[in-house]
């Protein structure tokens, strides 16, 4: 007889497991009393579809009506219960292993399942915002394979302000490619200083700098300044310290303390005073100053720009995505209107995200090609999934 009544999708999944395993298709449909047509139908199904094939489908006309399977979810349900502390994406992996001839849902699908069936320990909003913590750090071999940036503390300038100076270093060279003197600690100047430098120089393939303000942000998602979101979608790997640990960032400290000796005792009267001190320190530090790392030469000797070139107006596209949009500045997108709101980061306010629909109204959210969370669209919850920060490949 045709499919046994106790779960059509499940004798799917056998039919479908069967055929899999490499027994001939027209047997297989014998043994469940199918046609073969039938059984071609539900096979190309689920080569093209995965387990969502096998669901039955209404007659009438439809845009798109994709449903997790009910046995799926159950399967992902079970193996968190089994696995409570347990993520998302170590989930989908023991999914494969002990599934593998059933095509896993995405890692967005699985947290959306855990999260809906009340498996995810909800925290409360501030706890969304990461403790700073270190990154991968590359060793650099060439010019621009690294720049390092900071703050060196603020001193007192003779009219008592005080003054915060912004270095940026090639960190294989020693190159000074910056120092910049500010009244205060400010994102506008900080932009402008770097798109300066930018079209000067042309693009690192990394920066270097430690967790505070410009360059993180304790309270935004995944500690995600926008100067870090914005060089990484300029396609720049960004690299954090760990906190406590300025040795991991010790050719520009050092460089700093060379700053602080000859530029600062005593110090300038005003700003622009100062600002011409640091011109001067700039120059002799990268034409005259010989580096003993560097065997004796001086920094300009060894750097060269970049040939990686800066598009101040790229803006991110998602051809692989079924939907691009853009973040407005209060760190929201909106998915199918003004009604459907969805925070994600006022750090990624002006930028373009993509958004792909894994299973019924679950969807994958994107920066650049990284998945960065998921909304699923039945309990209206936003989820980060990983930071773009663990890249390092």
């Amino acid at each position: 007889m045709p499919w046994k009544v106790r779960s059509i999708v499940d004798e799917r999944m056998k039919f479908v497991s069967r055929v899999l395993a490499g027994e001939p298709l027209a047997a297989v449909c014998r043994d469940f009393g199918i046609s073969r047509k039938t059984g071609t139908k539900f096979w190309k199904r689920y080569q093209e579809e995965g387990p969502e094939g096998l669901l039955n489908r209404s007659r009438a006309t439809r845009r798109n009506n994709k449903t997790l399977c009910e046995i799926l979810e159950k399967r992902i349900v079970d193996l968190r219960k089994e696995k409570p502390y347990w993520g998302a994406p170590k989930l989908k992996e023991l999914f494969i292993r002990r599934y593998p001839n059933v095509r896993a849902p995405s890692i967005s699908t699985f947290h959306a399942v855990i999260k809906r069936n009340g498996l995810v320990k909800e925290k409360r909003k501030r706890a969304l915002s990461s403790k700073a913590t270190g990154t991968y750090l590359s060793v650099p071999k060439d010019p621009n394979d690294l720049w390092c940036t900071d703050y060196k503390g603020q001193f007192l300038l003779g009219n008592q302000e005080y003054c915060y100076p912004l270095t940026i270093t090639d960190s294989h060279s020693r190159y000074l490619l910056g120092c910049e003197a500010f009244y205060r600690i400010n994102h506008t100047d900080v932009f402008t200083v770097f798109d300066r430098t930018f079209k000067e120089y042309g693009l690192p393939k990394a920066i270097r700098s430690d967790n505070g303000v410009p360059f993180g942000h304790p309270q935004s998602l995944f500690t995600l300044s926008p100067l870090s979101v914005w060089w990484l979608s300029l396609g720049i790997k960004v690299e954090r310290i760990r906190p406590g640990h300025p040795e991991q960032n010790g050719r520009h400290e050092r460089m700093h303390r060379t700053l602080k000796r000859e530029c600062t005792k005593p110090p300038k009267k005003n700003l622009l005073q100062q600002q011409e001190r640091f011109y001067e320190f700039v120059d002799e530090y990268n034409l005259e100053r010989p580096h003993q790392s560097i065997d004796m030469k001086t920094p300009s000797e060894v750097y060269k720009k970049s040939n990686i070139e800066y598009d101040q107006y790229n803006e991110l596209e998602y051809p692989l995505c079924d939907k691009t949009v853009k973040v407005t500045q209060c760190g929201g997108i909106s998915l199918n209107g003004v009604h459907k709101r969805i925070f994600i980061s006022k750090s990624f306010g002006g930028h373009n995200l993509g958004l792909k629909e894994e299973d019924d109204k679950i969807w994958s959210i994107y920066f650049m090609d990284h998945e960065i969370g998921c909304y699923d669209e039945k309990d209206k919850s936003f989820s980060p999934i990983s930071s773009p920060l663990d890249e390092h490949v």
